[in-house]
């Protein structure tokens, strides 16, 4: 699933609360993403900033919906995931047994990984966080890297009812 399509099928409620965290803890990459999405728009960036976050934060959802803004939705996701999601990316590298930096960062995945060891990283995302930020961070990280695909991670995917977005 492509990063647009994530914020096509994620709750409008995930989508204030992502927009809402970076507004307030990660400013560069929230203006960022208002920039591109203006000029997307061919609008000016105080025409977006200026609505109220009750006006602005369904429009930001809808636009980020939109193929056109798939590179932007996946810099958003990335900016939320790393930002307010390091501890459930941890805790799933961990579980995968695979190095990583103390902000969830990678150098390199593994090509392939089991699918037991998978679903219990699984397990382990979905009995401590919730099931919709889980779920946005595994179809995202699917997505992540187009030279790693896990086959595993995609079949559970589909067969967890948890992981369905929309």
């Amino acid at each position: 699933m492509r990063s647009h399509e994530i914020f096509q099928r994620m709750s409008p409620a995930l989508a204030v609360q992502i927009f809402t965290f970076l507004q307030t803890e990660q400013k560069p990459a929230y203006k960022a993403a208002i920039q591109g999405l203006a000029n997307q728009r061919n609008l000016r960036s105080i025409f977006i900033e200026r609505k109220p976050p009750a006006e602005r934060f369904p429009w930001m959802h809808s636009a980020f919906s939109r193929k056109i803004s798939d590179s932007l939705a996946s810099h958003v996701l990335q900016a939320w995931l790393l930002g307010a999601n390091k501890e459930m990316l941890c805790d799933f590298l961990d579980t995968m047994e695979i190095e990583h930096a103390e902000d969830g960062t990678v150098e390199e995945l593994p090509a392939t990984a089991p699918k037991e060891r998978i679903a219990a990283a699984v397990r382990r995302l979905l009995e401590k966080y919730p099931a919709e930020s889980v779920a946005v961070y595994l179809h995202a990280f699917s997505d992540m890297d187009s030279a790693v695909q896990w086959p595993a991670l995609n079949e559970i995917l589909k067969e967890e009812p948890r992981l369905n977005l929309g």
